[in-house]
């Protein structure tokens, strides 16, 4: 060990913090890392436009066109990372081999046997999601609260094979697979009808989870939204309609809240705990907002840290909280936007083991708020970085100042090729 390292130990030690530890416990978390930054969302089951309110902007060199290039780049960034990691697949990422096609109310386990491969080969389980945008069947811009039978039964049929191939994902990996339902439906302008579309999207649900399940290996959420691109108005499955689905129906479905679906004054990890005094399990997609729910990458700041500390003040490091990332940068190397963003999430997370908490309750419920507050200012300035120079060591991934030239390596003999 460095004796920077050695040093930063024993300042943390004489604050009621063992580093050792906190190290251990990081490396046992599973952060789920989505796959769709690496081909801005594109999938390969379409070549449409991306729809839905969702939006990536930039032209960076370097896409990943095809499931080998995307393994390729996915293992790329993951040899950057330290910690547990689970991968998240959208249902667009079927792959299709010898010719087969089939839609998405059609998918089979074994379009995704290719995944299953790639996570048993990094030793991460899998988390799932269906693709209710970016298809043709989409009508008006909705699914499952379409007025239209045919285009809901559509939808439904595709939301009850994901079930099924989320149970694949969990029984292949025997890891539980987090599946998340979120659409994007809603108006540009006033509705004349906000309840009926809520009442279809609610009946939906209950048909695609209908579909038998093992409840702790297969774990359906449901995600709010506030609004999208051209549904300003009105989004169909609102904050409201989304927690209070999750409320009524505890014995098959969890919540989850990301912390881009939600007006910008509202802050994701005030609701943590707020939840977790209800709910055994809820589900994060950790993003940046900017403005609105932009999905930029995630920064070491102050919203991140205030996720991460609640998350390990409220036990959510015990299974009782689903980590996932959720963004998309087309703007920037790609490599680098999943790697950046995965290593600020662990740091936050190390950061907030690195805090002496149930201390910190205590001068809180004595009413010591005076040093409460010194004390809360004093560990920001604490040696972290040392700490987190030593994780990725024990990781086996390089510190920081130390993996930039692999990413610029990598765009120089991969990426540019693709262009």
């Amino acid at each position: 060990m460095s004796e920077r390292y050695e040093s930063a130990r024993e300042l943390y030690a004489a604050a009621g913090v063992d580093t050792e530890a906190a190290i251990e416990r990081l490396k046992k978390v599973p952060v789920s890392l989505h796959c769709w930054q690496g081909d801005d969302v594109k999938g390969f089951d379409q070549d449409g436009p991306l729809t839905g309110g969702i939006q990536t902007t930039g032209n960076y060199p370097g896409r990943a066109r095809t499931p080998d290039e995307l393994f390729a780049d996915l293992d790329e960034a993951m040899k950057l990372m330290p910690g547990q990691k689970k991968i998240n697949v959208h249902a667009s990422y079927a792959i299709f081999e010898d010719g087969e096609f089939a839609d998405r109310d059609a998918l089979e386990p074994k379009h995704f046997r290719r995944w299953v491969e790639f996570a048993k080969a990094h030793g991460a389980g899998l988390d799932f999601n269906p693709t209710f945008f970016s298809h043709a069947r989409v009508k008006d811009g909705l699914t499952l609260t379409s007025p239209d039978e045919e285009t809901r039964r559509f939808w439904i049929n595709h939301g009850k094979a994901c079930i099924r191939i989320a149970n694949y994902f969990a029984q292949e990996t025997g890891i539980p697979c987090i599946m998340n339902i979120w659409i994007g439906d809603g108006f540009k302008d006033v509705p004349a009808d906000r309840m009926g579309p809520r009442v279809r999207y609610k009946e939906a649900i209950d048909e695609i989870l209908s579909e038998p399940y093992d409840f702790t290996m297969v774990k359906p959420c449901v995600e709010s939204k506030v609004f999208g691109i051209g549904v300003e108005a009105y989004t169909a499955g609102s904050a409201e309609f989304a927690l209070s689905y999750a409320a009524m129906n505890k014995e098959k479905c969890i919540p989850l809240m990301d912390n881009g679906h939600y007006h910008p004054t509202e802050m994701v990890s005030d609701k943590i705990p707020a939840l977790l005094a209800f709910f055994p399990e809820i589900a994060l997609h950790v993003t940046r907002p900017v403005r609105w729910d932009s999905d930029h990458v995630v920064l070491f700041d102050d919203e991140t840290r205030e996720i991460a500390k609640e998350v390990v003040r409220c036990g959510g490091l015990d299974g009782r909280v689903k980590l996932a990332l959720d963004y998309f940068d087309a703007g920037i190397n790609r490599i680098s936007a999943w790697t950046v963003g995965f290593r600020n999430f662990q740091k936050a997370l190390l950061q907030a083991l690195l805090a002496p908490h149930e201390e910190l309750k205590a001068l809180q419920d004595e009413n010591r708020m005076t040093e409460l507050m010194v004390r809360q200012e004093e560990l920001k300035t604490m040696p972290f970085g040392d700490v987190w120079n030593r994780y990725c060591e024990v990781c086996g991934v390089p510190a920081d100042g130390a993996w930039f030239g692999e990413i610029e390596r990598y765009e120089r003999e991969v990426l540019s090729t693709r262009c």
